[in-house]
């Protein structure tokens, strides 16, 4: 795949491309075919492929001959046919095909000269592959200028081949992005974003197949923190990361929602990143990390590690310490929200300390999933809108249980809102927020929440797995409005539904980064 890096910054959409030129273009047919054109008629085709060949171009046709009777032949021109073009042939000569004179225009029909930006708005990132490239004749005093035909593989025109008149020659075959900027300009941006998109699908579907569910190892770090023997060390540590957890009473303050939101693990990195090491000693990944240092370094036959070695080392030793994990839970597809519940299958002949140890990595996989989901889902919109997602999980101390809350949230903005950001302080309510949240309460059951706030302006939708739970919540959707709009917010719709929301792709961002038939 070549990426599209050393493009200027504008390319044009020639509106007089691919004029006349095709007067008589004769086709050479791959293998003789006498007789598939009688003399003096002729036969409709269609261009079903096109691909370049240095200087030459591959056509495979769909002629439909006088009697009704149809063939597929493969043929070789020195000018491009694209992929829909409908020609009228003639046969001069057994091996050879030719294009009529009044054809000469109609084999535009399938090609794009302009952008209708109806169907695909300024703003919009569009994506395509390279199938030709020819050099165009010089005028006197002007720069070379190349042409290609680009196959556009997502937005309503997917499927439509684009002309495109560029200063650099594009590589047929590669795969290029571009920002509709007018009816017949683009901007061109670096495929590496693109690749780096595919990058974290790919590590997404690897991580989800290791995760598993926080409160099997919460449940086994109460076990060890009651437990009078065994190791001191990771007796306080299953205490301190047990005792850092917030308490579902603590969630009624927006600041302790903020603070648990900060040690989910979510920002980790962020804070490693910006020097503010001290932070991090809650963070609920790094105690994680801590853990799995101790437990590695106390293992039997195990030499001891320095803890930020194995962190470095982590994912080759989340690999190796994670066994096999229940097979019955169906395979989630990358991104999905929220991620399902997922237990390990316990092994045989298997010690507590290493169950401990296979348990704390599946959950710094599964948080490590939630941040790989929350970069998959960031980026350019098709309506050039810039989103960004931060999701996470935060295990919450319930009586003497804990509930996972999966959080979701989202931000999007215009690209004048985008910058106004990056140059001055904005009010954050100007942009476009959206929060889903997931959590198991008992006894409610299964519950998920999907709420949107847009100018002070909150609406909502809820669903219960359980009936009778959606019924309750119903009942009480009236005293939320309440509560709502006394703490200043104007409340839209607020609605809740038995069962799951709607399944199939959330993400708003554009995932097809790739020709899958490339």
């Amino acid at each position: 795949m070549t990426e599209i890096n050393s493009l200027g910054a504008q390319t044009a959409l020639n509106p007089q491309a691919i004029k006349a030129q095709l007067t008589g273009e004769l086709l050479n047919l791959t293998q003789a075919q006498p007789g598939l054109i009688k003399p003096g008629e002729t036969a409709q085709a269609d261009v079903l492929s096109l691909r370049q060949s240095g200087s030459t171009f591959q056509l495979v046709l769909q002629v439909l001959q006088a009697n009704g009777s149809q063939a597929q032949v493969q043929v070789t021109a020195n000018q491009p046919f694209p992929q829909g073009s409908q020609l009228t042939l003639s046969q001069p000569q057994a091996d050879r095909l030719a294009v009529t004179l009044q054809q000469a225009s109609a084999s535009n029909v399938a090609t794009l000269t302009q952008l209708d930006t109806s169907k695909v708005p300024v703003g919009t990132l569009l994506q395509g592959k390279v199938l030709t490239s020819q050099a165009l004749a010089p005028n006197l005093g002007q720069a070379a200028s190349f042409r290609s035909l680009v196959n556009l593989l997502n937005s309503a025109q997917a499927g439509a081949t684009l002309t495109i008149d560029s200063p650099r020659p594009l590589p047929v075959g590669s795969l290029l992005s571009a920002l509709v900027q007018g009816d017949q300009s683009l901007r061109f941006v670096p495929l590496s974003g693109r690749q780096e998109q595919l990058n974290i699908a790919q590590q997404l579907l690897t991580q989800q197949g290791r995760q598993a569910s926080l409160p099997g190892l919460l449940n086994a770090l109460q076990q060890l923190a009651s437990s009078p023997g065994g190791n001191g060390e990771l007796r306080s540590a299953a205490s301190d990361l047990l005792a850092s957890l917030p308490d579902a009473r603590q969630l009624s303050d927006g600041k302790a929602v903020a603070q648990a939101l900060n040690n989910s693990g979510a920002f980790l990195e962020a804070k490693l990143l910006g020097g503010l090491g001290a932070s991090v000693v809650t963070d609920l990944k790094a105690q994680l990390v801590r853990l799995v240092a101790q437990a590695s370094a106390s293992a039997p036959n195990n030499p001891a590690v320095a803890s930020a070695a194995l962190a470095q080392a982590l994912p080759a030793m989340a690999r190796s310490a994670l066994g096999m994990l229940d097979r019955v839970t169906p395979r989630t597809p990358p991104g999905a929200f929220p991620l399902p519940s997922r237990l390990l299958q316990a092994m045989e002949h298997e010690g507590d300390l290493q169950q401990l140890l296979r348990l704390a990595a599946a959950a710094i996989s599964r948080l490590q999933s939630h941040a790989l989901s929350s970069l998959q889902q960031s980026g350019s919109l098709e309506n050039g809108n810039q989103q960004t997602t931060w999701q996470t999980e935060v295990p919450i101390r319930h009586g003497q249980d804990f509930i996972p809350l999966q959080v979701k949230l989202q931000r999007e903005e215009t690209p004048e809102q985008h910058q106004q950001r990056q140059r001055e302080a904005q009010d954050p309510l100007q942009a476009l927020w959206r929060i889903d949240l997931a959590f198991d309460l008992a006894p409610l059951g299964p519950l998920q929440v999907e709420a949107q706030l847009l100018d002070g302006r909150l609406s909502g939708q809820l669903w219960a797995e359980r009936e009778q739970t959606a019924r309750l919540i119903d009942s009480q959707l009236g005293t939320l409005r309440e509560r709502l709009l006394a703490r200043g917010l104007d409340v839209g719709d607020l609605e809740c539904h038995p069962g799951l929301p709607p399944q199939g792709p959330r993400t708003r961002v554009e995932q097809r980064w790739v020709d899958e038939t490339a």
